[in-house]
């Protein structure tokens, strides 16, 4: 069966966004995306003449799909503070390791890639906007305190951003503080007890966001 434009454009996409995950944005070419597909490198071209748009679109899709994990954008009301918890839960381990490193790929390419380092700042704007309006709504319901919500905001990612560039190096003997520099940071600005993030993480370890909805 035939599929129409749109369906085959962002299966097109969706190629791409795991061959950068699994194997890097250089990864990404006509060939190696036609192969993944089954399909011929001119039908890749006739939907992006241009491999650079390629590479964007694919870096956007990836990190637009664990931007929308980490923190949907139809959160319910009144979750703030689980729903940051539940953030920093997910901004562990292994997978979010992949996407750490699929960053650091991008920020580097970007210095000579001129559509692939506007798609890395309008992505790192979401972040921003999106966990800036996070913390609006804790505030706004009496949860968080701080005096400038995006200041926050920038504060941890920032943090996230400098444990997230070890993701290729051995981090085995990384001390406990090191490794909860975000939350603890997180509480501090928002006026949250100390302690009290990490005591909702393991809510969310045991039953997953769907579950709650």
């Amino acid at each position: 069966m035939r599929k129409n434009p749109e369906a085959r454009r962002a299966e097109i996409v969706a190629a791409a966004a795991a061959i950068a995950l699994a194997e890097g944005l250089e990864c990404i070419t006509m060939r190696r995306v036609a192969d993944e597909l089954a399909v011929r490198p001119g039908l890749i071209s006739h939907y992006f003449p241009v491999a650079e748009d390629l590479v964007a679109e694919a870096f956007g899709v990836a990190a637009t799909t664990e931007l929308d994990e980490l923190i949907p954008a139809g959160r319910p009301e009144g979750e703030a503070l689980e729903d940051l918890a539940r953030f920093f839960l997910l901004t562990t381990g292994d997978r979010f390791d992949g996407m750490s490193r699929l960053w650091l790929n991008a920020r580097h390419l970007s210095r000579y890639r001129d559509r692939l380092c506007d798609r890395v700042g309008h992505q790192e704007a979401q972040w921003r906007e999106r966990l800036t309006q996070l913390i609006r709504d804790g505030v706004a319901a009496g949860v968080f305190r701080t005096e400038d919500p995006e200041v926050t905001a920038i504060q941890i990612l920032v943090i996230l951003d400098g444990l997230g560039a070890h993701a290729n190096t051995e981090r085995a003997n990384r001390p406990p503080a090191v490794r909860a520099m975000a939350i603890t940071t997180a509480e501090r600005e928002l006026g949250v007890p100390a302690g009290r993030l990490t005591e909702l993480m393991p809510h969310f370890r045991e039953e997953p966001r769907a579950e709650r909805d």
